[in-house]
């Protein structure tokens, strides 16, 4: 999807955060579309060094399944992923702020604007955004940072639910000012 490229994107580091959403092992691994996870790790890998660089907030969000005493195996994140620094939040709900402190994170470091990435689209990242939106965060979303189980499914959320939200872009059209 080249559609999204369009102007870029001029974000205050200190302002804004990139959160990535269940990039794991067990979910990167999945069959996915319109991209592989690995594409979408790379990519997320790329947007979290430019974050970094500019000195604006990664937040790595994910997953643990709730009543078990031991995850999945490849429920850690992905290799060279997380750095020093980067806000880590573990959900058990599909969205990343229910019951994690995600929101006091974000507020207490003076954030308002959010960009997204992660598996899967329509999902959790879909869910976190969502419940972004309903806080009054600022929203972009680097569509080539995601996919989902389907084509079907990444399309609409990226077509039709993501632009009431906030902002589609490609990764290479987020910068800093």
């Amino acid at each position: 999807m080249t559609a999204f490229e369009g102007a870029p994107a001029t974000l205050d580091p200190a302002r804004s955060a990139l959160v990535l959403v269940d990039l794991m092992d067990r979910i990167a691994a999945l069959p996915l579309a319109p991209r592989s996870g690995e594409q979408v790790v790379a990519t997320s890998r790329e947007l979290a060094a430019a974050f970094r660089a500019a000195g604006a907030t990664v937040v790595l969000v994910r997953v643990e399944r709730p009543g078990v005493d031991t995850q999945p195996p490849g429920s850690g994140f992905v290799e060279g992923l997380a750095a020093d620094g980067d806000l880590i939040v573990v959900k058990r709900t599909i969205g990343g702020f229910h019951r994690t402190g995600l929101h006091e994170l974000l507020t207490g470091r003076g954030i308002d604007t959010l960009v997204f990435g992660g598996i899967a689209t329509n999902l959790g990242v879909e869910s976190t955004a969502r419940a972004a939106a309903d806080h009054g965060y600022e929203l972009l979303f680097a569509e080539d940072a995601m996919a989902a189980l389907t084509e079907d499914e990444h399309r609409a959320a990226v077509g039709l639910n993501f632009p009431r939200l906030g902002t589609v872009v490609t990764a290479s059209a987020i910068g800093f000012g």
